[in-house]
This record gives structure tokens, sequence and C-alpha cells, in this order.
């Protein structure tokens, strides 16, 4: 939890502007315990629900149907139900990851799927979870050597037999240009929407790296178009809420990559802020941290002007 005080002036007048009259409301949900949120392991529910017990019947995340919350946080490590891969421990609002695919993507077609920043393996057990472990496969990438061991561990864990780990940098992956049918970059940023439960994102926190996040996302973001076969859906993600980092990279991407933005058809009573390009989740409206999404469709048909990687200047 987080005390309002502790926020940095610069971060309190940018919510103020972003969020007006709700601003109260905001820094009041800062000081709530943050919720605890898991999701099942659909196969294994499938073959034994006493996988899944007790949590079965908990309340279920509005946006994915194996979306539960917790009334408590629990020590995961000593439940055998969590190592054996019964469910993942994942905060709720980046399961929207799920609607996003659902809408977007037709799955009746042979997918190639990157997960192009995939450490721990949230985003990429989930997407596992969607795919056909026959025909699809799934490459789950992390540049950060020293995470690619949980990320490896936990796709084993989930059991997943069409995925794989890679460390590679986002432009080596940019160089299998138009291949991969669906690209998703939960791309690093400054962790605003961590505040009420990481209290070194606070303290890390500066405008100056704000700026330095937005520049490194827009450099792994032309390496995700790169990779995108043409027709193929980019779902580009943080768990921030300023607009340099979220909408204006957003922009950026329609703009200078000449992709579409696609949009969802998303029930009012979910309380998930639309903004000019993307989707915001705030603490203070549902039950989840700060998060964006933004997706996008590459256009069948490369346009003249667009670059490739090579000749792009960030």
């Amino acid at each position: 939890m987080t005390h309002p005080s502790t926020l940095p002036p610069p971060f309190v007048r940018q919510m103020q502007a972003l969020l007006g009259p709700e601003y109260p409301d905001f820094a009041a949900a800062l000081q709530t315990a943050p919720p605890v949120s898991i999701r099942l392991h659909p196969a294994r529910r499938a073959r034994s629900n006493s996988l899944a017990h007790p949590y079965e019947s908990l309340p279920t995340v509005p946006w994915h149907p194996d979306g539960r919350y917790l009334p408590e946080r629990p020590v995961f490590t000593l439940d055998p139900t969590f190592q054996a891969g019964a469910y993942y421990v994942q905060e709720a609002s980046s399961m929207f990851l799920y609607e996003a695919l659902r809408q977007s993507v037709d799955f009746s077609k042979k997918l190639k799927v990157l997960d192009l920043c995939a450490a721990p393996g949230g985003k990429s057990t989930l997407i596992a979870s969607m795919l056909q472990p026959d025909t699809d496969l799934l490459v789950s990438n992390e540049v950060i050597r020293s995470r690619v061991s949980s990320l490896r561990e936990n796709m084993e864990k989930w059991g997943a037999p069409n995925t794989a780990v890679s460390s590679a940098d986002a432009a080596d992956l940019g160089a299998l240009e138009d291949w991969f049918d669906v690209v998703v970059t939960d791309a690093p940023c400054s962790g605003e929407g961590l505040f009420r439960k990481d209290a070194d994102a606070i303290r890390e926190w500066s405008s100056s790296a704000v700026e330095m996040c937005a520049g490194r996302q827009r450099r792994i973001l032309a390496s995700a178009v790169a990779a995108l076969a043409p027709g193929g859906v980019l779902i580009y993600s943080t768990c921030t809420y300023n607009r340099d980092e979220n909408d204006l990279n957003a922009a950026w991407v329609a703009r200078e990559m000449g992709l579409d933005v696609v949009r969802f058809d998303i029930p009012a009573a979910w309380n998930i802020a639309e903004t000019e390009y993307g989707y915001q989740f705030f603490p203070h409206r549902l039950r989840g941290e700060g998060f964006f999404m933004a997706v996008f469709r590459k256009k069948k048909r490369r346009r003249a002007n667009i670059p490739r990687l090579r000749d792009l200047k960030i």
C-alpha cells in the first residue's frame, strides 16, 4: 500500500491532469491492499477439478473465464497444486490479454506467436492455453538472461508442448521479417501501475525515467512490427499510466509504422477506460492494478513509405 505523501510530486501532477476530479479516488485506491488473483489451468481443470480446489468457486475476473480473485494472499510456494501447475499467479488487469486475443485473432488458423518480453511467463502461459498444441507455435523470449530461468520454469510447469524459450534482443527477432502472426509486446516501463504493491517502483520513478522508457519501447516496437506478418496482430502493453509510454507510443506505431488500430467491444460494467488508441486500467475503477493495452493490425500490403527495421531511425 502507498500513502499519497510518498508519491513523487511530478507523478501526482501528471495523474491530476490525467484524471481530473477522479484523482482523489485514485489516490485513495493506492492506500488499499492490492487484489490477489490467479488464472486456473484450463486443461487441468477439465481433467480434474480437484487440482483447482478450493479456488474454482471464487469470484471470476470479468475479462478471463479462468481468472479468480482470492480473498487473501496465501503462501503459494507451499501449495502443491501451485507446484503442479494447476494455476498461475497473475495480476488481474494483465489477464485482459485473453479478451484482446479473443476479439482480434482467428484461432481456427495455424498460428506462430511471439511473446517478445515474456519473463516471468504470465502472458506466455495465458497465450499457450489459447493455442492449438498440435499446430501452433509460441516463442517466449526474454532478453535479460537472469530472468530466463524463471520463464523456462513456469513454461515447463504449465506443460504446453508447442512452446520454445529464447533469449534474444528484439532487433534479432525483428530480422525474422513478416514471420509471426501475433506479436505480444509487454514492454519494460516506468512501473507506475505497480506503486500500490512495490515501493521500489516509487523510488525508481522519475520524469527522465519515463522518457527513457518511452524511447526504449519504440525501439522494441519497431522490431516487433518488423517480425509481424502482413495482416498480423501486434499487442502492446505496459503497467503504467502516462501518455508518453502509452497513447503517444501507440500513436507513433500507427503513424510511423503504418499499422491500423484495433478496437474491441468492451462491457461498460468492466469500468475499463478507453483512450484515444487503447485501453487503460485504473485501480479506483476496477479490481486490478494500473495497466495499458493497445492493439494493432499490420496492413496486408506494406506501404511504400513505411521503412523496414534496418532503415528506421528512432
